[in-house]
């Protein structure tokens, strides 16, 4: 690659820079995708079984790196140990998954008068994938495992700040024997390095996960080709809190704390009932003091800094040092923090209410009944995540088919599972990832009919 551009990468918990990494030009994504269209050509000729074995070596290898991994992630993203050992088990647990699908990527025999049909999933060739920095790993791998285990090849454009472990994770695929070129990492700015991704014609699909802004350039240059993407974008998701809820397992802090916030799925509106609206004012006032915020690498730390010092300013815009607040503490001096915070002043129709912040802020707001939660939990352009407290079964039901969202939990913060399908309705996306229509997502469908009528007598 060029070395006339350097990404520099530093830690963010000390600004410190850490590595200087080359950025791809457009030059060197054209080569890349001449090389990724060879090795592509021998991988799909691979029988099912041989691409499962690899893709399971590569989890393998994987699996041996976990803790060098997450070390990788604790220095140039800022995620707490913990859960950086979670985003590099996760990433190997996708390769298993993805493995255990090669040899089910069957299709389909339609019954048809006058012969046979049947329709045969074929490769599209070479997939793009650009991950974002907030979880670089896992969601890396939520493209790249389907699509190599579809039979395709992949070039991943890591985000600028966080591109170490995607260079890693290329090195230990080679190291498990998958085929020289298959899987690339390309860095580089996304204006340049992704754009020529985005526009190169032998790109047959495009994977993007980050804004909702770029993800409106990338779905209108995709569409100049007739490009196939999927886009996971951003979010603003509930926490629906009803009174009969347990209020100590709703208000969980960490259902928007988690990752500094920087999560698309983080539950940043806490929509309480107005007569438990107090004690849950209370409750977010005891467990943000009692949070620990601090250096990434140590095992006690619950939540690590941001990003970068842009991410920080962004934050800091929606919170006035005099708004009304629930507040925890962050560090002083050297790297990008900033404390738990709870914003209780805010209108539903306010910035910081609609927008998506991606920092450790969430704002609290009463509602009165059922049909006034759905109100609010749909009043946002958004549709990605969210989370519905009551015991009661028949509110749970109604009122996760009443609310816009493409993933909901019922007494639960969880969102993401490798086993079950992902992704936004309205502004957070296009497109599902995940679950065990992932392979099916890097085909095309080819239809075959077999005519068995006899010859004319």
């Amino acid at each position: 690659m060029s070395s006339e551009h350097l990404l520099e990468v530093l830690n963010p918990a000390t600004e410190e820079v850490i590595a200087a990494i080359a950025a791809a030009g457009p030059a060197d994504v054209d080569a890349a995708v001449t090389h990724a269209a060879r090795a592509q050509r021998i991988w799909a000729a691979l029988t099912p079984g041989d691409r499962a074995r690899h893709l399971r070596r590569f989890a393998a290898t994987v699996d041996e790196h976990l803790e060098e991994l997450a070390r990788l992630e604790v220095r140039e993203a800022g995620h707490t140990i913990g859960n950086a050992r979670w985003e590099a088990g996760n990433v190997r647990d996708l390769l298993d998954y993805a493995a255990g699908g090669v040899e089910r990527l069957t299709g389909r025999q339609i019954p048809v008068p006058g012969g046979l049909d049947v329709t045969i999933l074929e490769p599209l060739g070479v997939v793009g994938v650009i991950a974002p920095w907030n979880f670089p790993m896992p969601i890396a791998a939520w493209g790249t495992a389907p699509a190599l285990a579809a039979g395709n090849a992949v070039l991943l454009k890591p985000a600028e700040t966080t591109p170490l472990t995607a260079l890693r994770l290329a090195e230990l695929a080679l190291e498990a024997g998958l085929p020289e070129h298959l899987f690339q990492v390309l860095p580089g700015h996304g204006d340049i390095t992704g754009d020529a991704l985005v526009r190169h014609p032998g790109v047959a699909k495009i994977v993007f996960t980050g804004s909702t802004r770029t993800g409106r350039r990338i779905a209108a240059l995709g569409a100049e080709q007739i490009k196939p993407v999927t886009l996971e974008l951003g979010g603003k998701s509930p926490n629906i809190v009803f009174a009969d809820s347990d209020l100590k397992a709703a208000v969980d802090p960490f259902s928007f704390l988690d990752n500094s916030g920087q999560d698309c799925c983080a539950r940043t509106r806490i929509l309480v009932q107005e007569q438990v609206y107090d004690e849950v004012r209370e409750l977010l006032a005891e467990t943000l003091a009692a949070v620990v915020v601090g250096d990434p690498a140590d095992e006690k730390t619950q939540m690590g800094p941001l990003i970068s010092r842009q991410q920080l300013d962004r934050v800091r815009g929606f919170v006035p040092d005099d708004a009304p607040a629930l507040r925890g503490s962050a560090p002083e001096g050297p790297g990008f923090w900033f404390p738990p915070t709870v914003l209780t002043g805010e209108r539903p129709d306010s910035a910081a209410a609609c927008e998506e912040i991606f920092g450790p802020v969430a704002v609290l707001l009463p509602f009165t009944d059922e049909a006034d939660a759905i109100r609010l939990a749909n009043a946002t352009p958004y549709g990605l995540s969210g989370s519905i407290w009551t015991r009661d079964v028949g509110r749970a039901l109604r009122v996760s088919q009443a609310v816009r969202a493409g993933n909901l939990s019922v007494n639960s913060h969880a969102s993401v599972r490798y086993w079950t399908p992902f992704g936004g309705y309205k502004q957070s996306g296009v497109g599902r990832e995940l679950g065990p229509d992932a392979l099916a997502a890097f085909t095309e469908t080819k239809n075959v009919f077999i005519s068995t009528e006899g010859p004319a007598q």
